[in-house]
């Protein structure tokens, strides 16, 4: 089981900024495209930091593992970073299926463009754009069923995204991570028609309507403010 979060706080830069942390009551089969703990494998911990949106790191890795260890957050775990308050998170359930999600939609995107995206300079109360997706999904799914669940997630994503009448798929930055028992007869599927895939696909599309549908603030200009 992965425990509901809780929000904690790093200081930086003079400033208290907010993370949410999830732990597993046992390690949990991931798998993801997090920068840190991305991929497929046995994860105990998930962490979702705000960053400002002065961010100028170019190690997110290595930023997340630093902050997971000041948080005393001990093996693999899962690492993502935002520019959104994680304090704005939103949480769904759907028939056993949880999903958390924090979501910026600042920075919308076609996932196929003509040319490679080279937009303006957004103005600083619309630079927010990361959507950061954390589900679990209460049985063993298989590998497949994995990274099937991945991208239904980000079907759910895209479709809530077009029904808040942007016309963009995502952004440039988003991740998803979604988590299973490491443990037990696997599930072969996880599409949208899925037992599993349908309640995530329902679960995910809820909380990125939610989500996206006020004007999200960036961290750093809300403190500012």
């Amino acid at each position: 089981m992965l425990c509901e979060p809780f929000l904690t706080t790093r200081s930086e830069a003079g400033w208290d900024i907010p993370l949410l942390v999830w732990r597993a009551e046992t390690p949990l089969l991931a798998v993801g495209s997090a920068p840190l703990g991305g991929g497929i494998g046995v994860r105990g911990w998930v962490l979702n930091a705000t960053v400002p949106m002065s961010y100028d790191r170019d190690d997110p890795a290595a930023h997340l593992a630093e902050l997971a260890h000041g948080l005393g957050l001990g093996g693999p775990g899962v690492g993502l970073l935002t520019g959104v308050d994680v304090t704005e998170v939103v949480s769904r359930t759907d028939g056993g299926v949880r999903v958390w999600a924090t979501v910026g939609l600042g920075t919308p995107v076609w996932a196929a463009a003509p040319e490679p995206a080279r937009p303006a300079v957004p103005e600083p109360a619309q630079r927010v754009g990361t959507v950061n997706i954390v589900a679990y999904v209460p049985q063993r799914l298989g590998d497949a069923a994995l990274v099937n669940a991945v991208a239904t997630a980000t079907e759910a994503k895209a479709q809530a995204i077009w029904e808040l009448g942007l016309p963009a798929t995502g952004t440039p930055t988003d991740a998803v991570t979604v988590l299973c028992p490491a443990d037990g007869d696997p599930a072969p599927y996880g599409g949208p028609r899925s037992a599993w895939g349908a309640p995530l696909a329902r679960a995910v599309h809820a909380a990125v309507r939610s989500g996206g549908a006020g004007t999200v603030v960036p961290w750093s200009d809300r403190r500012a403010g």
